[in-house]
């Protein structure tokens, strides 16, 4: 049977049918995976397309998340109002970690230093004025769309479930086209050859920029989406562990892989989840978690989506280079 790639439109459309089976909490958990997948989808940007080793990632979330949160605790903006503004805030922290590559920082001293960045960013969460410091900030029942007395508040997971599959779809297939551009391929020949890309006339510093900045943009929306899922943030939710959970999530999918991307936050995200329905197995998430990256990383390097790709073309990226 002959596949094409409209295929892929299907699987949102039977995603619509989910609360209809699921519980509050389940749809919890599929919630959470959305929003990791744009996580996931930022982090290959810089990470796995651009094939910078750098950490900035768990900042960009973090920020997304309180730009989001403060502009409806302290300002009384809709949270849909704020879905922008959190990307934009990401974006500009992009811009910021961008620093470091741009004065041609590469390398372990690059992810040493956009790690900093992050960690530093943590601190300013507690310092901060109007963050809520170490007690953490209360983010009010976000609102779908609306103004005023007509606004539509999201109370149920159901309903910011349809709001996040929708932001999903749109910058998943935008960050799909844009990777397929000229942009994308010229993230991938810095990638395979800094040196070379620079003597063929593509300006480095320019892409630089743009790729942390889009990755800022991304995972900035997820923070955002972050915030209103939980309806409260903390300094440590966005921690060292986020750096792990982050780069699991990439290095398990496939990195470089938009697929990837959302195999793997799927799979990091659902699975500690099962694991604490099997009163045999709670306590043993950390070990289970572990022993499952390193034997992706030893049987499958490139991730679960080289593993679809064998079985079917139509699985493979189009501006994925082995």
């Amino acid at each position: 049977m002959t596949l094409n790639r409209n295929v892929f439109w299907i699987i949102p459309l039977l995603l619509l049918a989910l609360p209809l089976v699921l519980n509050q909490y389940l749809q919890y958990v599929v919630n959470l995976i959305l929003v990791y997948i744009l996580v996931g989808v930022g982090f290959n940007i810089v990470v796995g397309n651009l094939g910078q080793l750098a950490f900035s990632n768990v900042a960009f979330f973090g920020i997304g998340a309180y730009a989001s949160g403060m502009l409806t605790y302290h300002l009384g903006w809709p949270w849909w109002t704020t879905v922008i503004p959190a990307g934009l805030f990401g974006a500009l922290a992009g811009c910021a970690a961008s620093i470091p590559a741009l004065r041609g920082v590469r390398l372990f001293y690059l992810a040493i230093m956009t790690l900093a960045f992050g960690e530093l960013m943590r601190w300013a969460y507690i310092r901060v004025p109007g963050t809520g410091g170490s007690m953490g900030l209360a983010v009010p029942e976000p609102v779908g769309f609306g103004l005023g007395d007509s606004a539509w508040v999201m109370t149920t997971e159901y309903q910011k479930f349809y709001v996040f599959l929708f932001i999903v779809v749109v910058v998943v297939i935008a960050a799909s086209r844009l990777l397929e551009s000229r942009f994308g391929r010229a993230f991938l020949a810095i990638k395979n050859d800094e040196l070379a890309a620079a003597a063929m006339g593509i300006p480095t510093g320019k892409y630089f920029l743009l790729a942390f900045a889009l990755s800022g943009f991304i995972v900035g929306i997820g923070g955002a989406m972050y915030a209103a899922l939980g309806l409260h943030l903390s300094p440590e939710d966005f921690d060292l562990i986020q750096v792990i959970l982050h780069f699991a999530i990439i290095m398990v999918g496939g990195i470089g892989s938009l697929i990837g991307s959302i195999l793997g936050s799927s799979l990091i995200v659902a699975v500690p989840e099962v694991i604490r329905h099997f009163e045999w197995l709670v306590g043993s998430e950390e070990w289970i978690f572990g022993v499952a990256i390193i034997a992706v990383i030893l049987f499958l390097p490139r991730g679960l989506s080289s593993l679809l790709a064998k079985l079917h073309p139509i699985f493979k990226d189009r501006y994925y280079r082995k």
